[in-house]
């Protein structure tokens, strides 16, 4: 994620369309910065639940957030339409890093970028463990890479 530019939505390989809701905006009529974080947990984890790689509820591994961050270009209110893009940027063997652009309606800018740091555990022990299989080919194809057309 870069300090100054803001990304566009073809810098990420998956589009995620999010709803605003009413108890979003704070005070000063824009939503809070709290729930960007919220969007981001949603579209991450909304996309690993859907591609059937991550059962929430009893599934033998989970992802603990172990690092976060947002940068912030410009606002979002209810009740405009958000999407986020979503991007892996770093696959180890145990964690992974997501990158997370969130875009009103239809701009191509960025209103905000974040990014955030799941390592994969044990959901007994609480130790990392490698990434499932599934989870790992799942996660591959949000590598920006697998965004681009093959070379000819």
């Amino acid at each position: 994620m870069s300090d100054r530019i803001r990304d566009d939505r073809s810098q990420y390989p998956r589009l995620v369309p999010l709803t605003t809701r009413w108890g979003d905006n704070d005070v000063y009529g824009h939503v809070n910065n709290v729930v960007y974080y919220a969007f981001f947990d949603t579209a991450v984890n909304g996309l690993l639940v859907e591609a059937g790689v991550l059962d929430i509820a009893a599934g033998p591994v989970i992802g603990l957030v172990v690092e976060s961050g947002c940068r912030y270009f410009s606002a979002i209110a209810f009740p405009e339409r958000v999407t986020a893009g979503v991007r892996v940027a770093r696959l180890g063997r145990s964690s992974v890093r997501y990158e997370i652009g969130l875009f009103r309606a239809d701009d191509a800018e960025a209103a905000a970028q974040g990014h955030f740091v799941h390592v994969y555990v044990d959901r007994g022990t609480r130790r990392p463990v490698p990434l499932p299989e599934p989870l790992r080919g799942f996660l591959g194809g949000l590598l920006p890479a697998a965004s681009e057309p093959p070379p000819p």
